[in-house]
């Protein structure tokens, strides 16, 4: 059986604040957005190419409080010049080495390693990681099966 995960609530203090973000700055898509009442709304939005989506809504955890949500990419420097570029205030790029994090430099090889950071309006945290080839994690994985 698969189980698969489909959705993330992230908890935000305002909704049309957060949409903007997460449309018009990361360029997420938005999949519906759903009044139920008028103290009930619901925004559900998915970043290009991505199986899992987001929803901004009612919630139960306390707005800024959700940590370590982590989006993957082929590219980590174009991605964080994309988030730059459109206005997010991204850091610059992370290689976590052998001798512990430092900024990338020319040359490092980013796959599983390379990684940028942002925040939404309210503080929710996201990590952006490089993963362009998956190879390697399967040989390690099916060696301890």
């Amino acid at each position: 059986m698969d189980w698969t995960l489909e959705v993330v609530v992230v908890p935000v203090t305002d909704i049309d604040r957060s949409k903007a973000f997460y449309a018009e700055q990361l360029g997420f898509n938005v999949d519906h957005d759903t009044r139920v009442s008028d103290e009930v709304r619901f925004v559900q939005l998915t970043p290009p190419g991505s199986g899992c989506s987001i929803v901004l809504g009612p919630q139960e955890m306390e707005p800024g409080s959700l940590k370590g949500l982590q989006l993957v990419v082929a590219d980590i420097n174009a991605a964080r010049a994309q988030l730059v570029e459109r206005g997010v205030a991204a850091s610059e790029v992370q290689v976590f080495a052998p001798e512990g994090p430092r900024l990338a430099r020319d040359g490092d090889d980013l796959n599983n390693v390379g990684f940028a950071y942002f925040d939404d309006p309210d503080g929710n945290s996201w990590a952006v990681q490089q993963i362009t080839s998956r190879a390697t994690e399967r040989l390690v994985t099916d060696a301890y099966r």
